[in-house]
C-alpha cells in the first residue's frame, strides 16, 4: 500500500511541477514548437517517467534535471529574443516552396518535402491549384503558409531586430544598397537601432527598438 501512496504523491507533485515549468516557458501552439522546444519537452517527459518509476531515489534528484532544462530554455529564449541570427540558427528560416505558381523543386529536395505533402496541405486550406498561389512558405514548424494571387500583396519584413533580410529584398526586386540609402534619406543611420522595417505602398515603414 505504501508504494501506491508514494506513486500518488510523486505523480501529483510532478504534474504540478511540469505544469508550472510549461507555463513559465511561454505560450506557443503545439504545431508551432521549435526544434529546441521539442527537445526540451521530450527530455522533460523522460525525466518525469524516471521520477515516477524510481521511487527509491529522492524526488528532488529527479526534479533537478527538469529545473535545469527550464533554466536552459529560459536562457535560450532570452538569447533568441535579442538575436535573429541565433533564432534562425536554432529554429531555421521559412522555405519558399511555391512562388508565383511555380514549385521550387530544389527547395523541396533540400527540406525533404514531397508533392504529396504539398497537395495535402493545399487540400486542408481548400486550395485547388498551385497556379492560384503567389507564395507558399514551409515554416520551421512544418506548417505551410499560403498566400494566393487574389489576396492583398504580401508585405515582407526587410529588417528584423537590426538584421537585414536580403532574400526579402530580392522578392521586391530591391537590394541592400537601396535599402541603406533609402533609410539614410529618412534619417535612419544605424541599422542596428531598427526593430522592424517593411516596404509598403512605395514607402518604408520603420519602428525603432525600445530603449527600455
Amino acid at each position: 500500500m505504501e508504494i501506491y501512496v508514494q506513486l500518488l504523491v510523486r505523480t501529483v507533485v510532478l504534474y504540478i511541477i511540469v505544469l508550472i515549468v510549461f507555463r513559465l516557458m511561454g505560450k506557443r501552439e503545439v504545431g508551432e514548437l521549435s526544434i529546441m522546444d521539442l527537445v526540451v519537452f521530450v527530455l522533460i517527459a523522460e525525466c518525469v517517467a524516471f521520477a515516477i518509476e524510481d521511487v527509491d531515489k529522492p524526488l528532488f534528484q529527479n526534479v533537478f534535471p527538469i529545473l535545469l532544462l527550464l533554466g536552459i530554455q529560459y536562457i535560450n529564449s532570452l538569447i533568441t529574443l535579442k538575436s535573429k541570427k541565433i533564432r534562425d540558427l536554432i529554429d531555421g528560416d521559412p522555405s519558399v516552396i511555391v512562388e508565383n505558381g511555380i514549385i521550387n523543386q530544389e527547395e523541396m529536395r533540400k527540406q525533404r518535402y514531397n508533392l504529396d505533402d504539398l497537395f495535402q496541405q493545399m487540400r486542408e486550406e481548400r486550395i485547388g491549384s498551385v497556379q492560384q498561389i503567389e507564395y507558399a512558405f514551409l515554416e520551421p514548424s512544418g506548417k505551410l503558409s499560403i498566400f494566393l494571387k487574389d489576396d492583398d500583396p504580401l508585405i515582407f519584413p526587410l529588417i528584423v531586430d537590426g538584421y537585414i533580410i536580403d532574400r526579402h529584398l530580392t522578392f521586391i526586386q530591391k537590394d541592400r544598397d537601396w535599402l541603406i540609402k533609402s533609410l539614410k534619406k529618412e534619417g535612419y543611420e544605424n541599422i542596428n537601432e531598427i526593430f522592424y522595417c517593411c516596404y509598403e505602398d512605395s514607402e518604408l515603414h520603420v519602428q525603432l527598438k525600445s530603449t527600455a
